[in-house]
């Protein structure tokens, strides 16, 4: 994985966005610290999935699972 620093990658963005296309991904850094990288849009999905799953899936992956019961009994009568 390449290191770039800021004033480079500016200088140099298309190589980059090539280079990070064909799989070589490069960490830009400001003032010595890494600050930002850029990588494939492969990795990308792989890190962040488009697919969020819906609150019933998200529901139904409790561990403990959930068990629902309909409570039999008759409903109260109510004078209108």
């Amino acid at each position: 994985m390449k290191t770039m620093q800021l004033r480079e990658a500016k200088a140099g963005l298309s190589a980059l966005v090539d280079a990070a296309e064909n799989g070589e991904p490069t960490i830009i850094t400001r003032h010595g610290k890494p600050a930002a990288a850029i990588v494939s849009m492969d990795d990308v999905r792989k890190l962040h999935p488009d697919k969020k799953p819906n609150f019933g899936e998200f529901l139904l992956t409790y561990p403990g699972g959930i068990e629902l019961e309909r409570n039999p009994s008759s409903l109260r009568d109510v004078d209108l």
